[in-house]
């Protein structure tokens, strides 16, 4: 990677944004929700599974479990047996009841909306801490999941591997303003285009502006066949109706299908 001088980078970088925003106008948080329980049961359950799942779960769970009150009530047989499609729902059931007795307890049943509070919550670190805060309580927030990092990278944005550690390097090249529609813009692009084995360089929208390109297949027919989701060949009304803005519901409704 060829070194360039820190404004050169952060040019480079807030370009490559501006080209993430022409090409996602649609992106959003991909995990459904109506309140800040909400969210941050569903970021806990997305850990090493996909927001597709999680949110083919969610509905029943908070029919269930409507708040944190009631879920610190549950069986854990019941409630382990209701999150199983998303993996490790022994884990996973430990942290959400633990979590929710600490909400209980110590926050009278409410999501705290500060950093600080939300990272002493069984199973929450920073980046589920930023997820529930950027997209529940409109605080600007960078969220550093396996996507986040790889492409960080990938542009050179940092060299870090740890997430706290790419968070703050990256932080210092945008404005704080931006951070919240990066994140989603970043991450939209890192599940549709530039995949953790074989990015598809050869249709990449910021491949001109990319240190990393030619990690993946540059053969532009060959790269399209790698691309995901609404992206992917064949699902081009589906792109359409999100760029036009039609919501999941909407989508679901019409019988277009929102997985890879």
């Amino acid at each position: 990677m060829v070194d360039v001088s820190p404004i050169a980078l952060k040019r480079r970088a807030r370009r490559i944004h501006r080209v993430l925003a022409e090409t996602y106008p649609y992106a959003v948080a991909e995990l459904d929700f109506r309140n800040p329980f909400e969210l941050l049961v569903a970021t806990v359950l997305s850990a090493q599974t996909t927001d597709v799942r999680v949110n083919l779960t969610t509905p029943a769970l908070f029919a269930r479990y409507p708040d944190a009150r009631s879920l610190a009530e549950a069986a854990e047989d019941e409630l382990q047996e209701m999150i199983r499609p998303t993996g490790f729902f022994r884990a996973k059931s430990r942290s959400l009841l633990a979590l929710a007795t600490r909400i209980v307890d110590d926050f009278d049943g409410e999501v705290p909306g500060r950093l600080e509070d939300l990272v002493t919550l069984p199973g929450v670190g920073r980046k589920t801490a930023n997820v529930v805060l950027a997209n529940a309580f409109g605080v600007p927030g960078i969220s550093v999941d396996t996507h986040f990092g790889r492409l960080s990278r990938r542009f050179g944005w940092t060299t870090e591997e740890d997430p706290v550690k790419v968070e703050f390097d990256v932080a210092a090249l945008f404005e704080r303003r931006d951070w919240t529609m990066l994140s989603h813009r970043v991450i939209f692009h890192g599940r549709r285009i530039c995949h953790a084995k074989k990015p598809a360089c050869g249709v990449c929208p910021v491949a001109s502006l990319c240190p990393s390109y030619g990690e993946g297949e540059v053969d532009p027919d060959k790269a399209r066949k790698l691309l995901k989701y609404e992206l992917a060949p064949g699902r081009e009304e589906l792109h359409r109706r999100m760029v036009e803005g039609a919501s999941r519901a909407e989508l679901l409704a019409a019988g277009h299908t929102l997985s890879a």
